[in-house]
């Protein structure tokens, strides 16, 4: 099963596959209304639920500075904003066959509104001034830490 941005090639020539259609309980994990922790095993899909879930806030007009995603690894950090930024900048250019298809294995509406929409999120991501937040758990604290030393008991 392909992952959400898998790609194959060398630098700029790269061909990505199409979403996976999501599993009823993947759906219910990346549906933006609900809250939800996703924890499973490793290989089971929690990249792409995750991945999946930052799509349809976007999607949906959350803006990129308000999404925060936390991971436990450096590497499970830079995956999910690959695939992440590899499927919005597909979608600025592929076929609207693709794009309808994997608006559909996201479970979201597919209308030409929301199609125009998706298009452009790859130009508003890298537009935003804070971008896309991915980073991991201790990279977080960190960044509390450094902003606020005296609340935290550390000196500044």
């Amino acid at each position: 099963m392909a992952g959400p941005a898998e790609a194959t090639g060398v630098g700029a020539m790269t061909t990505v596959t199409g979403l996976a259609l999501l599993k009823p309980e993947q759906a219910s994990a990346a549906e933006p209304q609900a809250h939800a922790w996703v924890a499973a095993s490793a290989g089971t899909g929690k990249t792409q639920v995750l991945s999946a879930r930052v799509l349809r806030l976007l999607l949906q007009g959350t803006p990129p500075h308000a999404i925060l995603c936390l991971t436990f690894t450096k590497l499970a950090a830079a995956e999910m904003q690959t695939r992440v930024f590899g499927r919005l900048a597909h979608w600025a250019r592929c076929s609207d066959a693709e794009l309808v298809s994997d608006l559909q294995a996201l479970r979201t509406d597919d209308s030409p509104e929301m199609q125009a929409q998706a298009r452009r999120l790859f130009a508003d991501v890298l537009d935003a001034p804070q971008g896309l937040a991915v980073q991991t758990i201790h990279a977080f604290a960190q960044g509390l830490i450094a902003s606020f030393p005296v609340e935290a008991g550390v000196t500044p």
